[in-house]
């Protein structure tokens, strides 16, 4: 399915949760002086206009990113993420960041970064933004569920690889788990971030009880709802992060955070976040 463009929904709540615990995960990686890979399987155009196009249309960005920036004396770890996305920007938040995006912020002269995008569209518009990088930024046309198998294990052995598909088929969440399995089999050291939209159907809670069933010794799962499902059954009312190897201080911050994203994006008064994780 091409039909998906996530230029829809760019800056919303769930690019908000997607993008901050990104950002800190990338944060803690480049701690250390080692090389890394950042792997993204679903890249999208890497930057998108608030201002004109697609993102005006619904303008969820209004319910998102913008309460962020518009609120005063966030805590630090919240406050540098609103810093990373005004970076892109002027006075006003015209441009939203994407993924790759955001981490290049992150990205050393040593690291490299591989990203995969089937849409044609998106793709070309991902090439343009991300030519100045030369090869320290590969793009490939392809699905990344089977692209990724060549990127592991990275030569550094060391990576943070976001896997969050557009979920239009059913079988992105059967894709989803197939393409852990096999990466862990191939690297298991890797930081594996899966995004996935909280609905009202059994396959998103299906596949996070399949990604603990594979019992990996450090793993931390995140979920935010800013409002009721809808009465018709139909839409995202919340997002969830499903991390394998997470930093072992991204606990902490999320406890100390979450509360204060969830206040502020909330639609309704049944908005909530969860925090669970097992970090040996």
């Amino acid at each position: 399915m091409l039909s998906y463009r996530h230029a829809f929904h760019a800056g919303n709540h769930a690019d908000v949760l997607k993008h901050y615990v990104l950002g800190l995960v990338l944060a803690y990686t480049v701690q250390k002086e080692k090389p890394f890979w950042y792997i993204d399987t679903h890249a999208g155009a890497g930057m998108y206009s608030l201002s004109e196009g697609y993102a005006t249309q619904n303008a969820e960005f209004e319910e998102g990113i913008s309460k962020l920036v518009a609120t005063k004396n966030l805590p630090k770890p919240l406050a540098d993420y609103v810093t990373q996305i005004q970076s892109f920007n002027g006075n006003s938040i015209a441009l939203y960041p994407g993924s790759p995006s955001i981490a290049e912020l992150y990205l050393r002269a040593d690291d490299r970064m591989r990203l995969f995008e089937l849409h044609p569209n998106d793709y070309k518009i991902l090439d343009e933004n991300f030519q100045a990088f030369g090869k320290q930024v590969k793009i490939e046309m392809q699905n990344g569920f089977a692209g990724i198998k060549a990127c592991l294990p990275p030569p550094p052995r060391r990576a943070v690889v976001l896997i969050d598909p557009p979920y239009e088929d059913k079988q992105d969440y059967v894709h989803v788990v197939d393409t852990i399995k096999d990466s862990l089999k191939r690297f298991p050291t890797g930081t594996y971030i899966v995004w996935y939209p909280i609905l009202q159907r059994a396959e998103p809670d299906e596949m996070i009880n399949s990604l603990k069933a594979l019992d990996v010794p450090n793993w931390l799962h995140v979920t935010m709802s800013i409002h009721a499902p809808s009465q018709e059954g139909f839409g995202m009312h919340g997002s969830g992060l499903f991390i394998i190897n997470p930093p072992w201080t991204l606990p902490g911050t999320l406890a100390e955070t979450m509360p204060i994203v969830t206040q502020l994006l909330a639609l309704d008064e049944t908005a909530n976040f969860t925090l669970d994780s097992h970090i040996s």
